[in-house]
């Protein structure tokens, strides 16, 4: 029986002639219309001057991205991605710099490198206003650093330096990944067709909407995000404790919101690695993390708690402004004793998650990061000052980890 020849599917037309755009490719385009509709009712609702720029150049940016995809021969092409990244982060960041408006954390992150310099606590001794708090932990402050010392001048916004860290720490995080990535290229052949190039999977992460906007307007978690990413990635490395405990310890000297990752990525490496290598790895997390902190903290202990303990949990007097209505804020807003209530909730859920990292440890990076991100939602959910952009946290961390299903499921 002779046999047939089977074109791939990126290469299937109509009786026509045409080429078919494969299904694939269909999700494409819809997920970056998606972004774009999201892009202009956030432009259109939001009170953030920021975020209304944002909105608008990131809807022309997506908009491309999306017709472009549908002209493409496979899914996820680069053409459309580089297109989304340059509507939603450059144009954006461009515009906004030239305006000179950011979001506010990048002011407090400036200003806290000014007190530093000066008196050697990034903590003003007698906040009043919102804008006089600094909710971060000391090592923050490092990122206002060159403003502090070279003046107002484009190189020294801090949200540059956020998108440095950020994007650094996850190439680092990818490095281990390139070899195998191009020999399976290698093993694939070569590819045909428009848009057959694929993109790199930062360019798709900084593309998502979340992502993007943090990077344009100044979103001072994506630092903290990325040596997270670091320090497990590393963790998963066969000789990687010290690397992994530097990196997570940096993210800790950051913002409280990495500590969750510490006894997530201790257990990840004591089941794969030995109890010695997870010593290894809490030594340094902790010296790199009291480095950090404490010679800055005690400069002014009050001024310390007063801005990194009291202003977040709503006690010091000043509102924060982290007022989405999720189910933490809802209960300290509405419900009599439910700030209380709110709190003992998220104790629960530590001791809780807790429980099951020591029943169930993670066995893999992509286990211990979703183990991350789900303890991260909760949490974020619950606790009494909270908003949505907080979210960034575990869809990084959930989707970094899975870029190579990505590849996988592209591959035709």
């Amino acid at each position: 029986m002779a046999l047939q020849f089977q074109p791939a599917p990126s290469a299937l037309r109509h009786r026509d002639g045409l080429r078919r755009t494969p299904r694939g490719a269909r999700w494409d385009g819809l997920y970056w219309a998606g972004s774009a509709v999201f892009a202009l009712a956030l432009a259109a609702m939001t009170t953030l001057p920021a975020h209304r720029v944002w909105g608008v150049c990131a809807a022309v940016g997506y908009a491309v991205a999306a017709v472009l995809a549908g002209r493409s021969a496979c899914a996820w092409g680069r053409s459309s991605a580089l297109a989304a990244v340059a509507g939603s982060v450059l144009l954006p960041l461009a515009v906004l710099m030239v305006l000179g408006t950011a979001q506010p954390e990048v002011g407090v992150v400036e200003h806290s490198g000014d007190l530093l310099l000066a008196t050697g606590s990034p903590y003003a001794p007698h906040p009043s206003l919102v804008d006089d708090f600094n909710p971060y932990l000391p090592g923050m402050a490092l990122l206002g650093l060159p403003h502090a010392l070279l003046g107002d001048t484009p190189p020294t916004d801090a949200r540059l330096w956020f998108a440095t860290v950020f994007l650094g720490a996850l190439a680092l995080a990818a490095r281990p990944g390139a070899d195998r990535l191009q020999a399976a290229r290698r093993r694939s052949g070569p590819r045909t067709g428009v848009g057959a190039t694929p993109p790199n999977p930062a360019l798709l992460l900084a593309s998502c909407p979340a992502v993007a906007l943090a990077l344009a307007v100044g979103g001072v978690d994506l630092p903290v995000i990325g040596l997270m990413c670091l320090g497990l990635a590393l963790a998963g490395r066969r000789g990687g404790a010290v690397g992994a405990g530097a990196a997570m310890g940096a993210a800790a000297a950051l913002k409280w919101t990495a500590w969750p990752l510490l006894p997530v990525g201790l257990v990840l490496l004591a089941v794969t690695a030995g109890r010695r290598a997870a010593v290894r790895a809490v030594v340094t997390a902790m010296a790199v993390a009291a480095a950090g902190v404490v010679p800055f903290a005690l400069v002014d202990p009050h001024a310390f708690v007063e801005h990194v303990v009291l202003f977040p949990l709503g006690a010091a007097g000043a509102g924060s402004p982290a007022t989405s209505p999720l189910p933490g804020h809802l209960l300290a807003t509405h419900v009599p004793g439910g700030r209380a209530v709110a709190v003992a909730a998220l104790a629960a859920t530590a001791v809780g998650m807790a429980v099951w990292l020591l029943a169930r440890p993670p066995r893999t990076v992509v286990a211990a990061a979703d183990r991350v991100a789900l303890g991260l939602t909760l949490a974020m959910c619950l606790m009494p000052a909270t908003r949505f952009g907080y979210l960034v946290y575990p869809l990084v961390l959930a989707g970094w980890f899975r870029r190579d299903d990505l590849r996988a499921a592209r591959t035709p």
